[in-house]
């Protein structure tokens, strides 16, 4: 067991490995934040300039928007626009957001450390936040969540819980992680063929690497995750009816709940191994 010094040493480091991930999320998250409808194999692959973008990590700003930025300047001309943010073309949340996913990873893998503490399912659980916190970011702003997303949350999950269980002090099992991905992920897809409009079959994929870091602490925390996405999503819904932002037909993202939810669920899981 830790000693509390030996445990803000590991909230530190995991604060650090946060804000450096999420720094490295923002051209990803502009790249994936794309409609279904009016995406190219299911990315944007420019600017809103035009530019091509190549890569998947970095800042939000386009290098080539930024050089022509900076050979105005020196040119003295103060009238040409500056370099755009791959986020501003995002129109649910601004330019200025691309700072705040550093902030955001780091306080989820703040509070994962400090949970869990220095079990080696730890490792598994900071690998998984950036990702986490990539698919919230891209649902938020376009309701949508990609297949290369949730599908890799999932197989991840699963194979970095399989060598976890193998190494001494853990307090998971992944036969249980296993099985939480396949009943979380069928719940899901029974609720998405009795209402298609209500729960879209991303919701469905998204269960699956849900299911599986659920299911490593046991049943109870599956349940528990899950109840608590339906219960922040439905708050949610029903603050923005209350505000007369919304009515009872309006579709809201519900990814980001049932991810909340996920940390929820493996917080106290966690905390009670």
């Amino acid at each position: 067991m830790s000693t509390p010094p030996d445990d803000l040493v590991l909230v530190a480091v995991a604060v650090l490995w946060g804000a450096v991930t999420g720094a490295l999320l923002p051209r990803a998250a502009y790249r994936f934040s794309v409609p279904e409808e009016e995406a190219d194999g299911g990315w944007r692959r420019t600017c809103p300039a035009g530019h091509p973008i190549r890569g998947w990590v970095g800042g939000a700003r386009c290098a080539r928007c930024a050089r022509s930025a900076r050979s105005v300047d020196d040119l003295g001309d103060p009238d040409r626009p500056r370099a755009p943010f791959l986020s501003a073309a995002a129109p649910v949340l601004p330019s200025a957001a691309a700072p705040v996913l550093p902030a955001v990873t780091a306080g989820v893998c703040a509070v994962l450390a400090a949970a869990t503490g220095l079990r080696p399912e730890l490792a598994v659980w900071l690998l998984l936040a950036p990702l986490g916190v990539l698919l919230a970011v891209v649902d938020l702003r376009v309701q949508r969540l990609p297949d290369p997303l949730t599908l890799t949350l999932a197989a991840a999950a699963l194979a970095l819980l399989g060598p976890t269980a193998l190494l001494p002090e853990h307090a998971g099992h992944w036969t249980t992680a296993l099985l939480g991905t396949l009943v979380l992920g069928g719940g899901y897809l029974l609720l998405h063929l009795v209402s298609p409009a209500g729960l879209a079959f991303g919701d469905v994929k998204l269960a699956l690497g849900a299911g599986a870091v659920l299911g490593w602490y046991g049943w109870p925390t599956v349940t528990l995750g899950a109840l608590a996405g339906f219960l922040l999503g439905a708050l949610y819904g029903g603050a923005l009816v209350v505000a007369g932002r919304a009515g009872r037909r309006t579709v809201i993202p519900f990814g980001p709940f049932m991810l909340a939810g996920t940390l929820v669920g493996m917080l106290i899981g966690a905390y009670a191994a």
